[in-house]
């Protein structure tokens, strides 16, 4: 299992949360993800996976959410 910590800006409330939860868990191998919520801030985002996840995948799935990684 990796743990891959990441901070996202934009949300603001638990709709947003859900989102975010749901576009990364929809990334082949996800097995958790767990927000927690800055509102109007940065938020961090620890996701839990069986192997490396790619950046690339990662940074997709914040965008379909409609919000920013954070670098």
């Amino acid at each position: 299992m990796t743990t891959k910590v990441i901070k996202v800006s934009g949300m603001t409330c638990g709709h947003c949360v859900s989102a975010v939860t749901e576009e990364l868990s929809s990334i082949a191998g996800v097995s958790s993800v767990a927000v927690e919520l800055v509102p109007g801030e940065v938020s961090v985002v620890t996701v839990t996976s069986e192997g490396e996840l790619a950046v690339e995948a990662v940074a997709a799935a914040i965008d379909e959410a409609g919000y920013d990684l954070v670098e």
